[in-house]
């Protein structure tokens, strides 16, 4: 991470706009407080990804808060595609003055230089293939599948710079660990799944309990037990007996593949509530 981090700033000066993809379920806890340092005054624009996983209601918010902390945002979907065009257009507006005044002095346009920035497993991979049209960046549903840094070419308009992840070393908040941990941004293997699928169940029965009654066949009376004891109940409504370590896994696989609605764990912070509704 160290060396991500190093090179990532060694770079910056060959690009023009630093994308900050962040995962829409959780935009605040996915930020890398390092990449502030990284970006500095570098125009950039924050790309809430995996928005279709997302409450939009709270999709829209945190981007009305951005925006109302002069940061440019917008939400897409780039496994499906969606949202890229506004990406393209962001990018191209930030631009329009500096190719103006380069038009001005007679210098041709050339293509706006990114470079993408994000945690690992926010999908990165994923939007550089859509955004290039054909598979040019290795993609996976595990955190680290990007090793190196890499020029990419988008037709006339765009030339994109391909980082690995950069996730910081230490989490002052423990909730944060656990929200990376349930959207997949740390191996399943370095945490314990019970515990996350714990969380998991206080945060679905909070948000939209009739969802977790009918996935798991649940009563009205079961979902009113201890969450331990919700657990084991899942459990052998799963058929895995006592196993409730692989109840656990199922759970959480569940949540990641929008088995369980569309769930923010991040808050959207209170003065942005009002943001844009006037």
């Amino acid at each position: 991470m160290a060396k991500a981090k190093r090179e990532a700033k060694e770079k910056l000066n060959l690009v023009d706009i630093v994308i900050e993809l962040v995962d829409a379920r959780i935009p605040e806890s996915s930020r890398n407080p390092l990449i502030d340092e990284i970006v500095g005054n570098k125009p950039r624009i924050m790309v809430l990804n995996k928005a279709d996983l997302a409450d939009p209601a709270k999709t829209q918010a945190w981007i009305n808060y951005y925006q109302s902390q002069s940061i440019h945002a917008l939400a897409i979907d780039a496994q499906h595609g969606k949202g890229l065009k506004q990406l393209e257009k962001q990018c191209q507006l930030l631009m329009s003055d500096y190719f103006a005044k380069q038009a001005a002095k007679g210098v041709k346009p050339r293509a706006i230089r990114l470079m993408i920035l994000g945690i690992p497993n926010v999908g990165k991979s994923t939007l550089i293939n859509r955004f290039v049209g054909k598979n040019q960046a290795i993609t996976g549903n595990k955190p680290g599948v990007t090793k190196a840094q890499r020029w990419l070419k988008v037709g006339r308009n765009f030339e994109l710079l391909d980082t690995p992840g950069i996730l910081w070393p230490k989490f002052d908040d423990p909730l944060v660990g656990k929200k990376l941990a349930l959207t997949g941004a740390i191996k399943d293997q370095l945490v314990h799944m019970d515990d996350l699928a714990l969380y998991l169940l206080e945060l679905v029965l909070g948000n939209n309990p009739e969802v977790l009654k009918q996935r798991y066949r649940l009563t009205e009376q079961e979902c009113q037990l201890p969450l331990v004891e919700l657990l084991l109940v899942i459990t052998k409504r799963l058929g895995f007996k006592e196993d409730y370590d692989q109840a656990s896994t199922k759970l959480v696989i569940d949540y990641r593949q929008h088995q369980l609605g569309s769930l923010t764990l991040d808050q959207v912070p209170l003065e942005a509530s009002s943001v844009g509704e006037n």
